[in-house]
């Protein structure tokens, strides 16, 4: 069983910070993100869901952070 681990914006953020690029999901919107270039507000934007904790699932892979889900999306991240 996963442990459930719910993290805030601050650290939403932080998680966010340590990579290069963010992938973001929503259905079949997938929506990529530089974080060099991105504001808090715009990463936020697409970090958080609904009750302002980041949204799951969360992958880190490499230098990309996978926010939501995509079976298209997580086929060309992973490979």
């Amino acid at each position: 069983m996963a442990k459930k681990v719910r993290l805030g914006p601050a650290d939403a953020l932080a998680l966010a910070r340590k990579v290069s690029k963010v992938v973001a999901m929503k259905g079949k919107r997938v929506e990529t993100l530089a974080v060099k270039g991105a504001s808090d507000a715009e990463l936020l934007a697409v970090l958080l869901g609904p009750t302002g904790m980041l949204r799951a699932p969360t992958a880190v892979v490499g230098k990309t952070l996978l926010v939501g889900f995509n079976p298209e999306a997580y086929a060309e991240v992973l490979g």
